[in-house]
């Protein structure tokens, strides 16, 4: 009779462990992807360094730069943390990104309207200026000359007084103000460029 039972109840024994296993597995990949589906969006304002975004009218068109900004924090920048000779991502985290909603002239040379990544190639008398048309990247590590829109030069200026946080001002007579440690960078965005809108 025990050898009866036994051959009766060992398959529904291992069938009833094979269902409470194959639940608790499912149970457990639900609960997994239910977590990694309500993670909570990154504050990008708690980073080191913060966002920050410059917009104006300039001449009918929006301009809007979006950049991060880094610290001084006693170091050497220019020439050193960021090499002269070497693209930027002017700025910190992604690239900075320079939005314009109708064509413009940048330093008399015509940019169309659209989203650009905003570099720079710091140097200690010029500056390289770089509309790329790859916006959304991560810092200058993909950066591709290939995709450049535009490049204009500019002349970079020392300042009396430090700018310890990393800085753009944009006003809407069109200056573009680049400021960080003890040098500022400035470029001119007009309207008068061919409009394709």
């Amino acid at each position: 009779m025990k050898n009866f039972l036994a051959n009766r109840l060992a398959p529904s024994l291992g069938l009833t462990l094979f269902l409470l296993a194959a639940a608790t597995t499912t149970s457990l990949a639900q609960t997994t992807t239910a977590t990694q589906t309500t993670k909570a969006p990154e504050d990008k304002s708690k980073r080191p360094s913060p966002p920050a975004k410059a917009t104006a009218t300039v001449g009918g068109a929006t301009v809007t730069i979006d950049y991060s900004r880094p610290s001084v924090k006693g170091r050497k920048i220019f020439g050193t943390l960021e090499p002269y000779g070497k693209v930027w991502r002017t700025g910190a985290n992604e690239a900075t990104t320079f939005e314009v909603s109708k064509d413009v002239k940048i330093e008399g040379q015509t940019l169309p309207a659209g989203k650009y990544g905003l570099f720079t190639i710091p140097g200690e008398t010029e500056w390289t200026i770089i509309f790329n048309k790859t916006a959304d990247q991560w810092g200058a590590y993909k950066y591709d000359a290939a995709q450049d829109a535009l490049r204009v030069k500019v002349k970079p200026k020392k300042t009396a007084q430090l700018t310890e946080v990393f800085t753009i001002n944009l006003d809407k007579t069109g200056k573009v103000a680049m400021l960080w440690e003890n040098t500022e960078v400035d470029f001119t965005v007009s309207s008068g460029g061919k409009s394709s809108m």
